[in-house]
């Protein structure tokens, strides 16, 4: 029997928050592996959850190796990044984290990445809500799609350049966005969250 370990890295989307239901799409998946593993007999897949609320790929950088190295399987090892949410935000008119410096804070750790494992992915930023599209907020964090659609392309184009999987959610999120976003117009609800794991899902059932 092989055992894989799926190392999800991302911010409160990753963490599951606002889903007091399901607790997020990687407890679903770690639901969904653990049941088919003790009813079907199949190889042991385990999802673990890295995500940090708030986080940017700042952050990403001075924890992945030492997170990483810490739950490796001697057999397979699968990584996600997804990021993104926070780092093209506006806070009081700053920028988290520039284009340039996702682009080379990711770099950065898909090259350490690289080190442990082939099978690394990098999800898309999701949509958010008309409802908070271009709105500014005092002392909130302010987003806009185009933004979104900007940052999305930088992941495409690390993707393909280190000819590592792009999982595109954001297109087939957007189709129904405000059937999957949660009331503050950022984080999934629970559809949501259960539509990002079914995204996921055949990449690590491949590994059961």
């Amino acid at each position: 029997m092989k055992m894989t370990n799926c190392l999800f890295f991302g911010d409160s989307i990753t963490y599951g928050e606002y889903d007091g239901i399901l607790g997020g799409y990687v407890e679903i998946l770690k639901r969904y592996c653990h049941a088919e593993f003790y009813n079907n007999n199949v190889n042991e897949v385990n999802c673990f959850n890295l995500g940090i609320g708030g986080e940017t790929t700042e952050g990403l950088i001075k924890r992945f190796e030492v997170e990483t190295k810490a739950r490796l399987s001697p057999d397979e090892n699968l990584i996600f990044f997804f990021y993104g949410a926070n780092d093209l935000a506006e806070k009081n008119e700053v920028e988290l984290v520039s284009l340039a410096n996702f682009e080379s804070n990711l770099f950065e750790v898909i090259s350490q990445a690289k080190e442990f494992t082939a099978n690394i992915y990098v999800i898309s930023i999701l949509p958010i809500s008309k409802t908070v599209d271009g709105i500014k907020v005092p002392e909130r964090k302010f987003r806009t799609t185009q933004k979104i659609e900007l940052y999305n392309q930088k992941l495409k184009e690390l993707a393909t350049q280190h000819n590592i999987e792009f999982i595109d959610v954001f297109s087939s999120f957007n189709l129904t966005k405000e059937e999957f976003l949660s009331k503050d117009g950022i984080h999934p609800n629970e559809k949501g969250y259960d539509f990002i794991a079914s995204q996921i899902k055949p990449i690590i059932s491949k590994y059961l």
